[in-house]
């Protein structure tokens, strides 16, 4: 069952040995009890699948990244379980 609209990845094309392929761009925005916004990392992927949002949010706490208790996405089921093991935070 899906949540919320469908799913509005942003995919750009690049060159890869020789080829053009496409890619996933994740990118994560925060922000903190005092309402400022930033940007948290972004991040080049091969799909949107679990493991890649999985290792994207892994990166992120290696760099700092605590606390979270709030993550807001589009509906792609890959997000939601990165987020509950990752951060242990609430997906909506």
């Amino acid at each position: 069952m899906r949540r919320g609209p469908p799913s509005q990845p942003t995919y750009l094309k690049v060159r890869r040995r020789g080829r053009i392929v496409s890619v996933a761009v994740i990118i994560a925005g925060g922000v903190n009890t005092d309402g400022r916004r930033a940007v948290l990392g972004m991040e080049i992927g091969t799909s949107e699948a679990e493991a890649v949002r999985t290792e994207f949010l892994r990166k992120l706490t290696r760099r700092g990244l605590h606390g979270a208790k709030l993550v807001v996405s589009d509906a792609h089921g890959g997000i939601e379980a990165a987020v509950s093991k990752v951060l242990c935070a609430t997906w909506q």
